[in-house]
């Protein structure tokens, strides 16, 4: 077995070589983000990056791309979101003041259901969601307590009205010392898109073979049929996102 794993390596070592040669060129003339689907291609050729697919839970729809994070470029509407972000951030921490009755456990299973990796947060506060949509179905409470959220979400395009199905936002807490674990959602007729709003030190999110690090007010794009995972290691603060 060990010798049979150095060929590989040896084997993957000398094709290494031989590409970096021949893309020496390319990757000066080219480069930058009109190189990167390249590269991701050679570093999963060379086993130097797992191949994640979209693996929803309910309804998989063919032929659509599967894209951990999509270029923030072709959604130029986070922009308003962003530029929001401090005003959504003060409404969120009122709300952590005065109405923390109205933050509930983001997973809840009926205790018959199999629970799997989310045994640990099943019906737990460590992480919690406070819905102004769930569903589709309007939280009026929530949304008189976070106008400018509420109005900010309204104006952005393409946010579809199905009947108990979409759309839904919220804030997600998530407590410290607290990980989510690897999980797909439930179709990819959707995206999903995150805004950091309070992140301490710490605090990580994946998305297939890539992880970012959350930055307060630059919101992100992802398929979440993608396994996917987020943490909060800084053991004190919560972290919070859009």
């Amino acid at each position: 077995m060990t010798h049979a794993k150095k060929l590989v390596e040896d084997d993957r070592a000398a094709l290494n070589g031989a590409l970096e040669g021949s893309l020496a060129a390319i990757r000066e003339r080219h480069g930058g983000e009109r190189q990167r689907r390249v590269e991701l291609c050679l570093e999963a050729l060379m086993g130097k990056r797992q191949v994640f697919y979209s693996q929803p839970t309910w309804m998989y729809f063919p032929e659509l791309p599967a894209i951990e994070f999509f270029e923030r470029a072709e959604f130029p509407w986070l922009d308003a979101i962003e530029a929001a972000s401090d005003e959504i951030r003060a409404e969120l921490l009122r709300v952590l003041v005065a109405d923390r009755d109205g933050l509930q456990p983001y997973i809840d299973f009926p205790p018959d259901m199999p629970l799997d990796q989310f045994r640990e947060l099943n019906r737990s506060r460590s992480w919690s969601a406070y819905f102004l949509w769930n569903q589709g179905a309007v939280n009026a409470g929530h949304i008189a307590r976070c106008p400018v959220t509420a109005r900010v979400l309204e104006a952005a395009p393409l946010r579809p009205r199905i009947e108990a199905r979409a759309p839904t936002a919220f804030f997600s807490i998530l407590d410290a010392n607290t990980r989510i674990p690897p999980h797909t959602g439930v179709t990819n007729t959707r995206l999903t898109v995150h805004l950091p709003l309070i992140v301490p030190p710490g605090c990580g999110f994946r998305v297939g073979a890539t992880t970012r690090e959350w930055l307060p007010g630059k919101a992100w794009v992802f398929d979440d049929t993608i396994e996917h995972e987020a943490w909060n290691s800084s053991g004190t603060a919560l972290r919070v996102a859009a």
